[in-house]
């Protein structure tokens, strides 16, 4: 899979926009939400596909809502609370269409071939792309259909969401695959390429096995939106696959404090929405690791470069638990996607940089017959720093291979997600928080979650063997 892929995929986004503007109205009526019916998409570029309508609107709007927002400083925290959706849109779309472009540098970097990195968690990275393209039909279909942003219809929502929790899952197996097989490398030109001697899987050595995977996971994503929307009288607020993962109305009754608005995510959307975040948490941990185990002490300036992403999906899913009475949080995301995306960047040029890579555009005085030198072995010696890891690090490393299979590891996944999902959407309920847009409980939740995260790789970079805090009985929360 080369890097001029992404600008194949950029030129599949547009023709799915283009399709999707030609479809049927499907407006159908429907309760109004008695709290709100608007929304973003999910984590990272979550809200790209209805910022690709909100991006065209011009750019004087812009600027008379900045200046209107900054007109009284004292009423500053009410206004940002009670902004509207539109307005919202107007600040985040610009935010969202930019961090495009340093996304596809981050890729470029990343898929370098100095760095030598996993094929499959290159595939994972640059399968977001599609997840990102493939939500804009889905965002002017639920604009179309029902008049509403897409997370207000909760069955196009998830359908969507998978997508990133299918492109998360696929970067974080490559990548489990990679440190099992590696639990520490040498440097050497001939990592990759000496696969038999090292018995390297072939997601690490080839494209194929993740990018199969991730066609898969796409197409079973679509027949959930595509089935529904084609055969079935589906309504704005029918949820996921039925809300089979619900209780029932009987039980729910009981355990809920308060009634949930209509626009509350089923459980299966919330399933999805948290193991995205946990994912990317593994993807973060894994880069940690994959550091040590190449040597390569750059890797752990991609963990860091990948800290505001995560808060990225953390606004999201904040915004949902206050069930989407908040618009000014789809700006803040905004500006943490582009940031995130820059940082990334950042950090893989400082990867490839690390191993050799230099800019093949160059303009040199040189005789044609010049027989250019043959090129000079690099070799890296440990540094100290890394020589004092060692004997922290390969326990760790090779718990990823003790972990258990794969199909362990999603299932443990699961679980946890799914016991994470019912107590929120059932949990919350019973919390006067939601239920108001109260901005400061909503960015103090951000801030602390993204403080907790960052501080973890803070002490990790003191004692290789601290791994996040615990709940009693030894459960790792960060």
């Amino acid at each position: 899979m080369k890097t001029n892929s992404c600008f194949l995929l950029c030129l599949f986004a547009f023709q799915c926009t283009t399709l999707a503007a030609f479809l049927p109205s499907r407006r159908r009526s429907f309760d109004a939400n008695p709290i709100s019916t608007r929304s973003v998409l999910p984590p990272q570029f979550a809200h790209f596909g209805s910022s690709a309508i909100s991006i065209l609107q011009s750019h004087d709007s812009f600027n008379l809502l900045t200046n209107d927002l900054l007109a009284d400083d004292t009423d500053i925290l009410s206004r940002l609370s009670l902004m509207d959706y539109g307005s919202a849109e107007a600040l985040a779309g610009p935010f969202f269409g930019l961090s495009l472009f340093p996304y596809v540098a981050f890729l470029y970097f990343l898929n370098c071939k100095e760095n030598k990195t996993p094929k499959g968690v290159t595939v994972g990275f640059v399968a977001l792309l599609l997840f990102v393209f493939l939500t804009i039909p889905a965002a002017i279909a639920a604009k179309v259909w029902y008049g509403v942003s897409l997370a207000d219809c909760d069955w196009l929502h998830a359908s969507a969401e998978s997508l990133l929790t299918g492109t998360n899952l696929v970067t974080v197996v490559a990548f489990r695959q990679a440190l099992a097989a590696t639990p520490l490398l040498p440097h050497d030109d001939d990592l990759i390429e000496d696969n038999e001697s090292r018995q390297l899987p072939s997601s690490m050595t080839n494209y194929a096995p993740m990018t199969w995977l991730m066609a898969i996971w796409t197409a079973a994503a679509g027949v959930t939106a595509v089935i529904p929307a084609a055969f079935a009288d589906m309504s704005v607020h029918d949820l996921y696959l039925g809300g089979f993962l619900d209780l029932p109305v009987s039980l729910s009754n009981l355990l809920e404090g308060r009634s949930q608005p209509i626009n509350a995510l089923s459980v299966g959307c919330w399933i999805i929405h948290i193991s995205s975040l946990v994912e990317f948490l593994a993807i973060m941990d894994y880069c940690w690791l994959w550091s040590e185990s190449t040597r390569n002490t750059k890797w752990k300036g991609l963990v860091w470069g990948l800290l505001p992403l995560h808060s990225s999906g953390l606004t999201a899913c904040t915004y949902h638990f206050f069930y989407n009475q908040l618009p000014v949080l789809v700006p803040l995301q905004a500006l943490l996607t582009c940031l995130g995306n820059t940082t990334a960047a950042f950090a893989a040029w400082r990867i490839a940089k690390s191993n050799g890579w230099e800019p093949t555009l160059r303009f040199t005085m040189k005789d044609e017959d010049e027989e250019p030198l043959p090129a000079t072995p690099r070799i890296v010696a440990p540094s100290s720093e890394t020589v004092a890891f060692v004997s922290g690090i390969t326990p760790m490393l090779e718990g990823v291979a003790a972990f258990g299979s794969v199909y362990t590891f999603l299932l443990k996944l699961f679980l946890g997600c799914a016991f994470a999902s019912y107590a929120i959407k059932y949990g919350e309920t019973w919390l006067p928080v939601p239920f108001e847009p109260d901005l400061v409980a909503a960015v103090s939740f951000i801030g602390i979650a993204s403080t907790l995260n960052a501080i973890k790789w803070q002490r990790r970079s003191q004692d290789s063997s601290f791994d996040g805090w615990l709940f009693p009985g030894g459960v790792i929360i960060l």
